[in-house]
């Protein structure tokens, strides 16, 4: 018998209609899940699991194929199939807009980026007036062209989300923030030196499946959803000044909140 016969994995069903590959990629899931593979860790190898199943290797591939649409492999040529490291960047909604940030120059996204130990970085940068969708227009009370930044954050060189800023122009128009680079603290901090102190954000959140362009823009794996985020920044006299429409990949959050008892 296997060594991996031992508490690791499990021996099939043979009573079950689930399809034995699938069966075998349950067992190598939960096996991840338990932590007995643990990130960065490489499988049994296609020969160990077809002696422990008595399966063909075709079998043990589709099994492999499984576990890599759901992203929580990969294959490395010559080497093996690992579990794919996960350091989730993890979203404190009650901090990550916090006045105290913007003070001392860093974006939320940045603030969140050395939380998790990674490195922070924006590309594909575009900024440019445009006329305002039906929906951005509703949120900003009705205005008709809006200025439009649009980003892409990588952590440690992987992009993670996607994100486009609509501002009215009758505050962003001329000012740093339709630069390129809005200087420290990002647009939020320009927004309150032009006098729209920030006083409460609304979000509407909803998971999906990406969009073909989404996949391609965040490198998703096959199987892997989305967050969508759709943020409203309200300044203190009640005006919406920004709307923020962001598409996240799902495998690199934790969306934390922390929530009233009264």
């Amino acid at each position: 018998m296997s060594p991996l016969s031992s508490g690791l994995l499990g021996d099939l069903d043979p009573t079950s209609d689930r399809a034995v590959f699938r069966q075998i990629a349950d067992q190598l899931r939960e096996a991840i899940d338990r932590g007995r593979f643990r990130e960065g860790e490489k499988l049994p190898s296609e020969a160990e699991l077809v002696e422990h199943y008595g399966v063909s290797r075709m079998t043990v591939r589709n099994s492999f194929s499984v576990l890599t649409g759901e992203d929580l492999v990969h294959a490395e040529h010559g080497k093996g199939v690992f579990v794919r490291p996960r350091p989730p960047v993890r979203r404190l909604a009650s901090d990550r807009f916090a006045r105290r940030h913007r003070e001392q120059g860093k974006s939320a996204f940045t603030v969140e980026a050395e939380a998790a130990g990674s490195h922070p970085q924006v590309d594909s940068l575009e900024v440019k007036e445009e006329k305002a969708s039906q929906d951005v227009s509703t949120r900003l009370g009705s205005v008709r062209r809006v200025l439009a930044r649009r980003r892409r954050y990588l952590l440690d060189g992987r992009p993670v989300e996607f994100a486009t800023s609509y501002l009215p122009l009758d505050i962003a128009r001329g000012t740093q923030i339709a630069e390129p680079n809005p200087g420290p603290g990002g647009i939020y901090a320009r927004l309150e030196e032009l006098g729209h102190r920030l006083d409460h954000f609304e979000e509407e959140i909803r998971a999906r499946m990406p969009a073909p362009s989404e996949v391609k823009t965040l490198h998703l794996a096959a199987g892997v959803p989305v967050i969508h985020l759709i943020r409203t920044a309200f300044d203190t006299d009640g005006r919406a000044v920004e709307v923020c429409d962001t598409i996240m990949a799902a495998d690199a959050y934790v969306l934390s909140y922390q929530l009233p008892a009264t």
